[in-house]
């Protein structure tokens, strides 16, 4: 799934801090990253890799036949599945998200990385919620298919559909596609996700960037996922990933080991959010993330 912002041609909202939004904003950057030091944890793959050591060509051969075997066999049953339980998009989202933690998991092990993960507490799959993570490389992708809740639906740009078996399968899962070119399908499509969410129950994950970044650092938040947010009244839980961009560069052919740390930080309420000062709060949540991003993945300054 390579998941999209709903609207990447709605306009940043400027933000207007007052002297009296300081305190509590310096108090909401603290707290998570105080919060999170004593949040559960969850590991996956060596307890610690050598940074930047390159799979070799017959290991990353081998990885790929053995996961290839494995989602194929996987693929004959759940496609089965999900054909079966066509009249009922919530159960086939279930069963997608039931498959993509066998399946994520498998991928991120097999990318040879170290994953950390803090805060799991905070993917609670009995309370509906926006999950909103930065986007620096295509492991990402299978950390948010391995880590989402069930009851997730995913969000992806249209053209998902191409990708051969993997968007077939992500279009019977029930998942959403959207324009990311056209703003007036974008919102009818944000206004569909929320009749959704609010008739099943759901949780959604979402990367409020619109796009991956090139270097790994922090992109502006777009603010599709917020609107959702404001409409649906659901909380908003961080998922902050940092040290991906390492393990699987943009544009590199072979992965490279890395200590990948996915910080949860605690949902943050949403009920008291109001249209007008909509922006300011999404510019709070991408100051959370930089905060809790290491310093080579914070945005950098404007002169």
């Amino acid at each position: 799934m390579v998941p999209q912002s709903m609207d990447s041609n709605l306009a940043r909202a400027p933000l207007r801090e007052t002297p009296a939004d300081r305190p509590r904003l310096l108090a909401a950057i603290e707290a998570p990253a105080a919060a999170a030091s004593a949040a559960r944890e969850l590991h996956l793959g060596p307890p610690h890799v050598a940074e930047g050591q390159r799979l070799s060509a017959l290991s990353m051969a081998l990885r790929i036949a053995f996961g290839v075997a494995v989602y194929a066999i996987c693929a004959v049953v759940v496609l089965a599945l999900l054909v079966v339980c066509l009249p009922s998009r919530k159960l086939r989202m279930k069963i997608g998200n039931h498959t993509g933690h066998v399946t994520g998991r498998l991928a991120a092990w097999l990318s040879g990385s170290s994953y950390h993960v803090r805060g799991v507490e905070h993917l609670d799959p009995k309370r509906p919620a926006i999950y909103v993570a930065n986007h620096a490389s295509i492991l990402d992708i299978v950390l948010g298919i391995w880590l989402a809740p069930v009851g997730t639906v995913g969000v992806a740009k249209k053209e998902i559909v191409r990708y051969p078996f993997f968007g077939q399968y992500y279009w019977l899962s029930g998942h959403l596609r959207i324009d990311r070119k056209n703003a007036r399908s974008a919102l009818r499509s944000l206004r569909q996700l929320s009749a959704l969410v609010a008739k099943h129950a759901l949780s959604v994950f979402i990367w409020p960037e619109g796009q991956r970044s090139l270097d790994g650092r922090l992109r502006p938040f777009k603010r599709g996922a917020f609107r959702l947010a404001l409409e649906t009244r659901l909380p908003v839980v961080p998922v902050v990933i940092a040290g991906s961009h390492r393990a699987w560069p943009r544009g590199a052919v072979r992965l490279s080991r890395a200590n990948v740390t996915i910080t949860c930080l605690p949902a943050i309420d949403t009920t008291s959010w109001k249209a007008e000062t909509l922006g300011q709060h999404a510019q709070q949540i991408e100051d959370l993330f930089a905060a809790t991003l290491p310093a080579d993945q914070k945005p950098l300054t404007k002169a």
